[in-house]
């Protein structure tokens, strides 16, 4: 085997902290490897040590075979070694090609040469003369991986580079990853989500608290076996969902429209209520509104004239209207409301202060007179840090200094700390290994259990299925409905048991009704592959859908009478006339099985190799 990479007995302190001890990893020419591993597990800091961004206390680091000393990433960049960070390093106002072109003395015009070349090379699609501030979250990603190539990296780390994905962008990355894999690139992908590990990598690597705990062939394992490496015990992987016997309505939202500061529409009349002991889901791929629905009812955001969002206050049942209100507003009107928001450092906590005064930022007004009480907020932060395992040197360091999960741990014990009658949460486990995630998803039930609502955002499909009792179906700004989380995992249980691993290649829609656009939706997010086949007519009625990125072209639109050749099924279709909504009738000729369920979908039929 031939090794791109050997480091060997490498350890790094910071002050009485030991982040890495003895560890020792090969990297192979030529594969994706997963390094594994918990919050603050020591997995960025031993890559940042690879690419030169730290440097080691010991230990030794060999580059095809030869033993190197790298001390700035400028060193890494001779040695073709790159890292694409969690946090992209671009000047916003800068095109993509000033941006690759950034301490380098090479024309303008040959950079961009070069940067039409290699996405040509690797299927990337990076306009070269669009502005960073145009481009979307994914296209960030592929701009940082044209770089390190320009630079001549064949070695490459990506730090997390799904945690701010959809399951869309996710899926074009990995293709990225497999065509450079196959031109030879060694590639490291540093992640908690086990089933992403499972569908990329080669080989896994598991660290535990700084030490090298083994490495797996990705093939000859699984996530419960994975998870007990990362933890070191058995871990259960199933999420709780306790029944609640008593539900009171404690939200209200009506007719919620919200427009940005350019005019465009991001809510359009968003309707639903949360109930006490409830968490309520909110499912859609990024970018449908979720972060506008939160900061919304939190008062962060103006709402257009005709929005309610109506609180019932659960000390005396009266109603309190929060639209235009401020969030001091709010406060002042008793209102016990929490906000898990989704940028965890730009807008829950302030990365240069600590964890007390961060602690504090939420209480800073309960001193007596124009003195702030201090000692609470301390006890507080070591409440936080010993019942969420907080790893941090000592309460006075700023939290920047703090891994990504460590910092989320520290925000959502602050908010639930305060027993919110109404907590709303986005992408509260984004970043986070398995063992915190399970952790906050007690945390949640918890408070559900305690009669709080709860409305928690999330990316991850199986989790809210899971986790929530209801599911609001957000797309393009606007709810597609609202499932019974039970009854809809129930189903895909179902599905999945009769496909017996297999993947259904179609979702026929026979029969549509209002109702079931949500299930569609979430159809296609947990079979991404899948095409829908559907007519003309059903299509016209779901427009906001279909302008999901990528869905249109899985669409596959019928005719009357039309019949269709789909692999080895054979379908005709048969138009009957409905007052409302069309119906689709399948005559079909097949040795395949096919899949009809009529338990909360309708009439919905799955095709499968």
């Amino acid at each position: 085997t031939e090794f791109a990479v050997r480091m060997v007995d490498i350890t790094k302190h910071f002050g009485t902290i030991t982040a890495n001890k003895n560890v020792s990893l090969d990297i192979r020419k030529g594969e994706i490897l997963s390094l594994l591993g918990e919050n603050g597990s020591g997995k960025t800091t031993l890559m940042n040590m690879l690419s030169g961004i730290y440097y080691p206390d010991g230990g030794s680091i060999y580059v095809n075979g030869t033993r190197v000393d790298i001390r700035s990433p400028k060193d890494a960049f001779k040695l073709h070694i790159g890292m694409i960070h969690q946090h992209f390093k671009l000047v916003d106002v800068f095109t993509a090609t000033e941006n690759v072109k950034l301490g380098l003395k090479d024309s303008i015009s040959a950079v961009r040469k070069s940067i039409v070349e290699i996405c040509k090379k690797y299927s990337f699609a990076v306009d070269p003369d669009k502005k960073v501030y145009e481009m979307s979250v994914s296209e960030k990603q592929t701009l940082e991986i044209v770089k390190v190539l320009y630079r001549g990296a064949d070695i490459l780390i990506l730090d997390e580079p799904t945690a701010v994905l959809t399951p869309q962008e996710t899926e074009a990355l990995f293709k990225v990853m497999r065509a450079m894999k196959a031109d030879g690139k060694s590639i490291v992908i540093i992640t908690h989500k086990l089933h992403e590990v499972l569908e990329i990598s080669d080989r896994v690597a598991v660290l535990r608290k700084g030490e090298y705990i083994g490495e797996v062939e990705t093939s000859k394992t699984d996530a419960q076996s994975l998870s007990d490496m990362m933890v070191g015990h058995a871990v259960t992987l199933n999420i709780d969902r306790p029944e609640v016997g008593y539900s009171v309505p404690r939200l209200f939202v009506k007719n919620l429209t919200v427009k940005d500061n350019l005019g465009v529409t991001r809510l359009d009349n968003v309707s639903f209520t949360a109930n006490s002991g409830e968490i309520l889901g909110v499912a859609g791929i990024s970018g449908s509104g979720q972060k506008e629905l939160l900061e919304a009812i939190a008062g962060l955001c103006r709402t257009e004239p005709g929005s309610s969002v109506m609180y019932v206050n659960p000390r005396n049942d009266e109603e309190e209207e929060l639209c235009g209100l401020s969030p001091e507003l709010i406060r002042d009107l008793g209102v016990s409301l929490a906000f898990v928001p989704e940028d965890r450092l730009g807008m829950g906590l302030v990365g240069s202060m600590n964890i007390p005064d961060n602690m504090m930022l939420r209480s800073y007004k309960d001193g007596k007179g124009c003195f702030a009480d201090r000692k609470k907020p301390r006890e507080l932060a070591q409440k936080v840090v010993d019942e969420l395992g907080v790893l941090t040197p000592d309460l006075d360091t700023p939290i920047r200094k703090l891994s990504g999960g460590n910092v989320q741990k520290i925000l959502v014990g602050r908010e639930l700390s305060f027993n919110p009658s109404l907590l709303m949460a986005a992408y509260v486990v984004r970043g986070l290994d398995i063992n915190t995630s399970y952790a906050i998803y007690g945390l949640l039930n918890d408070l559900k259990k305690k009669g709080g609502a709860v409305i928690f955002v999330g990316e991850d499909l199986d989790v809210l299925l899971e986790l929530c009792d209801r599911i609001l179906v957000l797309c393009g700004g606007r709810v597609s409905g609202i499932v019974d989380a039970r009854k809809t995992k129930e189903w895909f249980d179902n599905l999945d048991k009769e496909l017996k691993e297999r993947v259904p290649d179609y979702l026929i829609v026979s029969h549509l009704e209002p109702d079931h656009s949500a299930n569609i939706q979430l159809f296609t997010e947990k079979y991404k592959e899948a095409k829908l086949v559907l007519s003309a007519k059903a299509k016209a009625m779901l427009p906001q859908f279909f302008n999901i990125e990528g869905l249109d072209e899985r669409c596959i639109v019928v005719k009357e009478g039309e019949e269709l050749d789909l692999g080895n099924h054979h379908l005709k279709f048969i138009m009957a006339p409905m007052v409302h909504w069309p119906e689709v009738m399948v005559e079909y000729e097949t040795t395949e099985k096919v899949l009809f369920s009529a338990d909360g979908f309708g009439k919905f039929g799955a095709l499968s190799h």
